[in-house]
């Protein structure tokens, strides 16, 4: 259990006046405690001693991964495979990571607590327009502290088009998750990877989880409309804007999803868009098949 395994260490920093001095302190040590403390939900159920802490200090992925707070995305794990998908891409708590369209958070509630205390979690979204209701600046990191504990001042949250002083050539890993259609349909994907372009550092690696299309799809049920996008076609999409392939995963590859569904990717799960009908069937498919694709600055 993660609530009985954390509550400990979270009991020891706050047991004595040293332990809350150095809290004080320590900035990395207070963000800690404020994830455990949402990881471990109510103390009074916690009683044991073991810690899960890494020798680093930082909570290691598995434990984010069982933590309460993801029981709901937790049966998704099965199709989106975390723990692969970003060892894959090579994420390390120390890094400052970027999370393109973060949309519901699904992502966010595994990165957000992972990278927190030790590296910098960035919420970028597209421009959002005149018509905006919110500030996705103000409003998003206000929502990953409520999902994971991890204090809103640790998230930074920012349009693509409006990068924070300091931050351009600095990111370590650009994370897009199911998201290439959705800049192909909005006509924005040349002007969103060139601002991407610009926040990679010069040894920084973009990863990109993507609805996949056959190969021999024809290009009207392969231009992200169906949420499907052939793998050849965002290879293509990255060369033109300076990237090279580093490497490709089946890690989320699923191949009972044939693609040819009349209502697109949605038409299986999460989003069952026929509703009750043959939802059976589509939930033994499971979600989408993908790719996995890491990419880098070409010299």
């Amino acid at each position: 259990m993660i609530r009985p395994l954390a509550f400990a260490l979270a009991a020891s920093l706050i047991a004595s006046p040293a332990a809350a001095w150095q809290e004080q302190e320590d900035p990395a040590r207070s963000i800690l405690n404020r994830i455990l403390d949402r990881v471990l939900g109510p103390t009074e159920q916690a009683d044991q001693t073991q810690v899960p802490v890494a020798p680093d200090g930082t909570i290691p992925l598995e434990t984010i991964l069982a933590a309460d707070f993801r029981a709901e995305d937790r049966a998704r794990d099965q199709y989106r495979h975390p723990a692969e998908t970003l060892a894959f891409f090579q994420v390390a708590p120390a890094m400052t990571v970027a999370e393109y369209a973060p949309g519901g958070g699904w992502y966010t509630r595994v990165l957000a607590p992972y990278v927190a205390q030790r590296g910098r979690y960035l919420a970028v979204n597209p421009p959002a327009g005149e018509d905006a209701t919110t500030d996705f600046a103000t409003a998003f990191p206000a929502r990953a502290q409520q999902w994971t504990g991890a204090p809103a001042s640790s998230v930074t949250a920012f349009e693509s088009d409006e990068i924070p002083a300091g931050l351009e050539g600095s990111v370590d890993r650009i994370l897009i998750f199911r998201n290439i259609h959705s800049l192909l349909n909005g006509g924005i994907a040349d002007t969103e990877l060139r601002n991407l372009r610009r926040l990679l550092a010069d040894d920084g690696l973009i990863g990109v989880v993507q609805h996949r299309a056959p190969e021999s799809e024809q290009w009207e049920r392969a231009n992200g409309s169906r949420g499907y996008v052939k793998q050849s076609d965002v290879v293509a999409l990255f060369d033109m804007h300076g990237f090279e392939l580093v490497q490709s995963s089946e890690i989320n590859a699923n191949p009972r999803d044939t693609a040819a569904w009349d209502r697109g990717v949605w038409t299986l799960p999460p989003a069952y868009r026929l509703g009750d009908v043959d939802r059976d069937y589509y939930s033994a498919i499971g979600e989408s098949d993908r790719m996995t694709l890491l990419f880098r600055k070409a010299d």
